[in-house]
């Protein structure tokens, strides 16, 4: 099979470029990457656990890292519910099976009830001692770790009142993800909610 037509002038500058680079096997494109290289990605990469065994095996092992991940339902359905426990379980620390990161969450609609995301936090501390009923020992780092006022302490909130604050906020999380690298999660909750994992 032969090419016989004339490339977009873009890419014959690309190429001449390429070719004055020198290298025999010039990449295609920059940032290529072979398919065996995509698969041992796609298998090596981590996830927060929601919680509930079906809805993992549902999402392929749980909400993926390094992908916008959208929530979508009626009012009630339980996406607050959902972002509340996955702001806890991005935190679960990493001898434990988790992340062990930070969330940032960001409310549209004021649905956050801390009362709540503290019970979460004592649900998901007596799953992990269950789990790992000798593991956790007597150290006081491990007992630290394993305590609500821990975990709300590493979720960080934002309170969304009117569109422009929504623009202002997410204008400002670069700065803040710079500052803060340890957030593995970002939660926007609203009418649709979508999560952002590190």
């Amino acid at each position: 099979m032969s090419y016989t037509g004339s490339a977009p002038a873009s890419s014959s500058l690309y190429w001449k470029g390429m070719e004055s680079s020198g290298d025999p096997h010039p990449p295609i494109l920059a940032g290529a990457q072979n398919a065996w290289d995509m698969l041992s990605d796609e298998q090596s990469q981590k996830h927060i656990t929601t919680g509930s065994g079906d809805l993992n095996n549902i999402l392929g092992g749980g909400i993926h890292c390094k992908e916008v991940t959208e929530i979508g339902g009626v009012p009630g359905v339980g996406k607050t519910q959902l972002g509340i426990q996955l702001a806890i379980n991005v935190q679960i620390p990493v001898e434990y099976g988790g992340l062990g990161g930070k969330a940032v969450y960001i409310d549209t609609e004021g649905s956050f009830m801390v009362e709540r995301v503290y019970q979460i936090a004592e649900g998901c501390i007596s799953d992990i001692l269950e789990h790992f009923p000798h593991s956790h020992g007597k150290s006081s780092s491990g007992q630290k770790q394993l305590q609500p006022e821990h975990f709300l302490a590493d979720i960080y909130y934002f309170r969304i009142c009117s569109y422009t604050e929504q623009i202002a906020a997410i204008n400002y999380l670069e700065k803040f993800l710079g500052e803060h690298k340890d957030i593995l999660m970002i939660w926007l909750c609203g009418p649709e909610c979508s999560v952002d994992c590190h």
